[in-house]
């Protein structure tokens, strides 16, 4: 598939933010995180940006970005309808939990009740993103088990990085959340792996000869192609990679994606101070890197089955 720079941002931004809303909607009334109001401005105020900077880039990947609103009456069948509502629906508790943070000094109460409902919207808004992918039964690299799972992993993941950040611009002598963090990039990697693993191990169920239904006569292999020159089929669906390049960029996510931002993190428990902020730091711009490398290679890695109408074959 297509790796449309716009989707690409969506999916890694929105989803750092509205795992940051759901951190915070579940850390501030439990008390885990700094109660100050300046701290509550900056850290919802990071989180809306990139929920909301996310989704306003997925409407650059639409062909008529104006009916976007349309799209929330299909909820009902519609993995893409059910993200937009629960999207747009999280704002307004976040609204009501950042007034009362921020202006009342509170985050108990109504005001934390909010939060977790804030939180809850956010964690749904994640697994539609996921399901979105893991519900096209034509696309094999999608159509398994391990994609919303890591579509939660990976925003949890970026989510705790960002916290932790900035935690400790506000408790510069240590942060707890940076041992979660180091935990949650663990498991996160674990999770790619096994999906890689996955996509690697299986295959497509159709081939050419079940696509054409002309398997019961023996070896079917394409002519000649239904096509002159390239179409809006093969520029969407039917971009290819090198092994090579797929390697190489797997192991860039590998070392930028979770690697460094794991021993960034545990270095950061480790020195606390100035120093462990730079690390903390250099740990969500590292993993910033990696998850666009990952997210890129999610859909460069995609094949859809009707490339077997055009050569391909097997998917």
């Amino acid at each position: 598939m297509h790796p449309a720079l716009s989707i690409i941002f969506f999916t890694t931004s929105s989803g750092a933010g509205y795992a940051l809303l759901m951190l915070l909607g579940l850390g501030a009334p439990l008390g885990l995180v700094p109660s100050s109001a300046s701290f509550g401005f900056a850290a919802i105020g990071i989180a809306v940006l990139l929920a909301a900077g996310g989704l306003a880039s997925s409407a650059f990947h639409l062909g008529r970005p104006e009916r976007a609103w349309r799209a929330f009456s299909q909820w009902r069948s519609s993995w893409l309808s059910r993200e937009g509502v629960f999207s747009a629906l999280t704002f307004l508790p976040v609204a009501i939990f950042g007034i009362g943070w921020v202006f009342f000094d509170t985050t108990g109460g109504l005001v934390g009740l909010c939060g977790i409902f804030a939180a809850t919207l956010a964690v749904a808004t994640i697994v539609c993103t996921g399901m979105i992918y893991a519900s096209l039964k034509p696309i094999h690299q999608w159509h398994n088990r391990w994609v919303v799972p890591n579509y939660l992993a990976l925003a949890l993941m970026s989510g705790f990085l960002i916290l932790d950040f900035l935690v400790r611009l506000w408790a510069p002598h240590g942060s707890g959340v940076a041992l979660v963090s180091v935990l949650v990039v663990l498991v996160a990697w674990r999770m790619k792996e096994r999906y890689w693993l996955a996509i690697d191990s299986t295959s497509a169920p159709s081939t050419v000869a079940s696509a054409t239904l002309l398997g019961n006569r023996g070896e079917v292999r394409m002519l000649e192609p239904p096509h002159s020159e390239e179409n809006y089929l093969l520029k969407e669906m039917g971009f290819r990679i090198a092994r090579k390049h797929r390697l190489r960029l797997r192991r860039i996510t590998r070392l930028a994606g979770f690697a460094l931002p794991a021993s960034a993190s545990f270095l950061a428990l480790l020195l606390g101070g100035l120093s462990g902020g730079i690390a903390a730091g250099l740990a969500v711009v590292s993993a910033a890197v990696g998850l666009v490398v990952e997210r890129w290679l999610f859909f460069a890695e995609a094949k859809h089955t009707v490339m077997l109408y055009y050569g391909a074959d097997a998917v």
